[in-house]
C-alpha cells in the first residue's frame, strides 16, 4: 500500500472544501492541514470537510460512506479534548488528529506563528512525511498519540538546514564555520577532507533525505582522496571515517563505501602493530609514522585499563568501556571476554567513582593521582545509555539496579542542562564548593553541539518508554533552535550560563552524525534501527549485530562458540 501526503495551509487558496483529496486505488492519502492558533479554524468547524474518496477495493465503498458522518462527529469531539501529551512551551506545535475509517486520514496541525515547525513543513518535500508511512498510518488508525510527530519532523528539518548550509559554504571541507560562512579543515584527520560528508551519510539515508544522500555518495566516489600525508588521530579517523563508511555500506549495500573503507583500513593497520596490541594514538597516513600518546599506569584497583594517573569514563576513556559492552552485544552476546571485562569495569566504576551529591544527584567522578575529583564531563553523560543497554546481561538480580543507575545518571546530566540559562549543558560540571551539576570555571562553560546527553535520552526512552525522556529531548531541541541556530547553520556557544550567547563559529561534524540522529531516533518508532539488531559506534554510526549463523556460514566461530577474530 503506497501512501501519499498532501500539505495545505488553511486560509490560502484553494479553500479547504475545494482541495483535491483524490487518490488512486491502492493508495493511502494523508492530508496535512496547517493552521495558526490554539483553536480549530471556523472553516473547519462550520464546514464539513469534503468526504474523502475511498482508495481501496470497490466493495468497501458502502461501508466507508456509511461511516463518514459518525467519524466526523468523532473528529469534532476529538479536537475539543485536551492534548494528551505533556504540558508544552508556547512555541510547541500541538497536533490534533481526525481519523476517518477506511484508508484516508487527516492530520490537523495548529501552530503558533513563530513556531519553527511552520518553516519545517514548508521546507521539506511532502513525501518525507510519508517516509515512515506504514507505521504512521497504523498509529493514526489505532488512535495513538502522535504528539511526538512534530518533533520527529523538526529534527529532520534541522538536519536539512545544517546540511544545506554546509553544502553552500563549506562543501568538501571538514566542517562549516556558519558565522563567517566558510569551511574548516584542521589537522585532526591527517589531511583527509569531507568529514561532515562522511559523518552525515547514514543520517541522511535514515531520514530519507535521498537527494542529499546521493550528493554525499557522489562526492565520496569522486572526491574522497585517501592518499593524504599528515598525522591523524587514529581514534577520530576510525570513529568518523571508518564508522561512517562502514555504516553507509551496511545500510545501503553500495560497493563504493566498502572500497573506500577497505582502502582506509589498510592505512590504519600499522597503528595496531605494537607489543600489546593496543594501538598508537597518532598515525601518519602517508608514511606509517606512529606516535604513542599515553603510557600505561597500574593505579586504581579493579580497572582493566588505565592511562597515565587519570581515570575517567569521560574523555580519553569513555569509548573503551562503551566498546566492551557493545562488542559483546554486537557479537550476538557470544564475546564472553568482552562481557566479563565490562562488568568487572562496572563494578570498579561503582566502587571507586560513582558518587551521590548532598542534593541527591548521582554522578561519576574522576580519579587523579589517588584523589577523587568531583567533576563529571559532558562526554561522560553517554554512560546513562551505556549502563542501560548493559542492564540485561550482568550478574543475576542486577538488572533493575543497573536500570536505576542509568536513570539516575541521565537525570543528573539533564540537571546540568536545566540549571543553565540556555538549557544546554556545559563541557564539565562539578559537585563541590556548594555547586551541584554546574560549571564553576569559565573554561568549562562552553557547549559545542555535543550529543552525549541526548544519546542517553534516546537509549533510556527505548528501554523504558518513560515520556520524560522525550520531554527532555524537546527541551534540547528548543534550546538548540533558540541559541545555536544562526543564519547559516548551527554553532556551539562559549558560555551556557550567559543570557546573551556568544557563538564559537563551528558546526561540528558530530552534530550531524550524532546529535541530530539521536534526536530523530528519540522521536521515531522503536523499529527504526531497533537496538536488538544494531549497535551504534562512538560517532553514532549504526553497525549490524553479527548473527551466529552468519559466522558459522563463513567459518569464523570457534568450537566453544566464541567469535574468532583472527
Amino acid at each position: 500500500m503506497k501512501s501519499v501526503v498532501k500539505l495545505f495551509k488553511l486560509g490560502s487558496s484553494p479553500p479547504v472544501d475545494k482541495v483535491d483529496m483524490k487518490c488512486k486505488q491502492g493508495e493511502n492519502l494523508l492530508c496535512v492541514f496547517l493552521f495558526f492558533g490554539p483553536e480549530l479554524p471556523q472553516e473547519i468547524q462550520n464546514k464539513h470537510i469534503s468526504k474523502p474518496k475511498r482508495c481501496s477495493r470497490s466493495e468497501q465503498k458502502a461501508h466507508h460512506r456509511s461511516s463518514v458522518t459518525d467519524d466526523h462527529k468523532s473528529f469534532m469531539q476529538h479536537k475539543n479534548r485536551p492534548h494528551p501529551g505533556p504540558a508544552a512551551p508556547s512555541s510547541r506545535a500541538q497536533i490534533s488528529i481526525a481519523v476517518y475509517r477506511g484508508w484516508n486520514f487527516f492530520l490537523l496541525i495548529p501552530c503558533h506563528v513563530e513556531s519553527p515547525f511552520i518553516a519545517c513543513l514548508e521546507a521539506i518535500p511532502h513525501q518525507l512525511l510519508a517516509s515512515r508511512e506504514e507505521s504512521l498510518f497504523q498509529s493514526l488508525h489505532s488512535g495513538a498519540d502522535l504528539s511526538h510527530l512534530n518533533l520527529f519532523v523538526l529534527c529532520l528539518q534541522m538536519m536539512k538546514f545544517a546540511w544545506d548550509n554546509y553544502k553552500r559554504y563549506a562543501w568538501g571541507k571538514n566542517e562549516l564555520r556558519p558565522l563567517t560562512r566558510n569551511g574548516h579543515t584542521g589537522n585532526m584527520f591527517g589531511g583527509l577532507r569531507g568529514a561532515s560528508i562522511v559523518d552525515s551519510l547514514d543520517t541522511l539515508y535514515i531520514m530519507g533525505l535521498m537527494e542529499e544522500y546521493e550528493e554525499a555518495k557522489e562526492w565520496i566516489q569522486n572526491n574522497l582522496d585517501l592518499n593524504s600525508n599528515g598525522e591523524a588521530s587514529l581514534f577520530e579517523v576510525n570513529i568518523r571515517y571508518v564508522g561512517g563508511l562502514l555504516s553507509a555500506y551496511y545500510l545501503t549495500g553500495a560497493e563504493i563505501f566498502k572500497q573506500k573503507v577497505m582502502e582506509l583500513g589498510e592505512k590504519l593497520l600499522p597503528a595496531f602493530n605494537t607489543p600489546t596490541g593496543i594501538p598508537r594514538g597518532v598515525i601518519n597516513l602517508g608514511r606509517f609514522i606512529l606516535r604513542r600518546l599515553y603510557k600505561p599506569f597500574d593505579g586504581l584497583h579493579g580497572f582493566p585499563l588505565v592511562f597515565s594517573d587519570h581515570v575517567s569514563i569521560g574523555g580519553l576513556g569513555d569509548s573503551f568501556y562503551e566498546y566492551l559492552i557493545k562488542s559483546y552485544l554486537m557479537s550476538e552476546k557470544t564475546d564472553q571476554e568482552a562481557q566479563k571485562m565490562y562488568y568487572r569495569a562496572m563494578e570498579a566504576i561503582e566502587t571507586n567513582l560513582v558518587q551521590k551529591s548532598p542534593g541527591g544527584l548521582t554522578y561519576v567522578a574522576e580519579w587523579r593521582g589517588g584523589i577523587l575529583d568531583h567533576k563529571m564531563g559532558h562526554l561522560a553523560c553517554f554512560s546513562g545509555g551505556m549502563i542501560g543497554i548493559g542492564a540485561d546481561d550482568g550478574p543475576a538480580g542486577q538488572r533493575q539496579h543497573y536500570l536505576d543507575l542509568a536513570a539516575e545518571i541521565t537525570h543528573t546530566c539533564h540537571e546540568s542542562y536545566s540549571r543553565s540559562a540556555t538549557k544546554l549543558g556545559p563541557e564539565a560540571f562539578r559537585f563541590d564548593a556548594g555547586a551541584e551539576a554546574t560549571a564553576n570555571r569559565l573554561s568549562d562553560r562552553y557547549y559545542i553541539l555535543r550529543p552525549e546527553v541526548i544519546e542517553s535520552y534516546m537509549y533510556m526512552w527505548r528501554l523504558t518508554h518513560n515520556p520524560k525522556y522525550r520531554e527532555w529531548g524537546w527541551e534540547a531541541v528548543e534550546a538548540l533552535e533558540k541559541h545555536c541556530r544562526v543564519d547559516a547553520g548551527f554553532s556551539g556557544i562559549r558560555d551556557v550560563y550567559a543570557s546573551t550567547v556568544s557563538h564559537d563559529n563551528m558546526q561540528q561534524s558530530f552534530f550531524l552524525s550524532e546529535t541530530l540522529k539521536y534526536l530523530y531516533l528519540l522521536f521515531s518508532d522503536d523499529d527504526l534501527l531497533p537496538l536488538e539488531d544494531w549497535v551504534f559506534n562512538t560517532e553514532a554510526h549504526p553497525l549490524p549485530v553479527i548473527r551466529k549463523r552468519c559466522l558459522q556460514e563463513h567459518g569464523t566461530m570457534q568450537d566453544d562458540g566464541q567469535t574468532n577474530l583472527e
